[in-house]
């Protein structure tokens, strides 16, 4: 299990964090309330920190061996889509 480099992400609004939260909850990942924790879900443990404002930056701090971090990144990714689009 290893850590992957942090990834930033930008234009992350009040509205589109808060759904990300609950999009990630809805899908049995556990979310700390606030704007920093730990969340964590299917063998995979990632920090967050949002700034309140627009930034948010995302860690995986440990993963499956054999999940590699960009397949991780990618479903976070997908998250953030959603929640940019809805």
């Amino acid at each position: 299990m290893s850590e992957c480099k942090p990834v930033t992400y930008h234009n992350i609004t009040p509205d589109v964090f808060e759904c990300m939260k609950k999009k990630l909850i809805d899908s049995g990942i556990h979310v700390p309330q606030g704007n920093s924790g730990d969340m964590e879900g299917s063998g995979v443990i990632a920090h967050f920190e949002w700034d309140g404002k627009s930034n948010l930056i995302i860690t995986i701090k440990k993963k499956p061996f054999i999940t590699s971090c960009g397949f991780v990144i990618g479903k976070i990714e997908d998250f953030v889509d959603d929640c940019h689009n809805k």
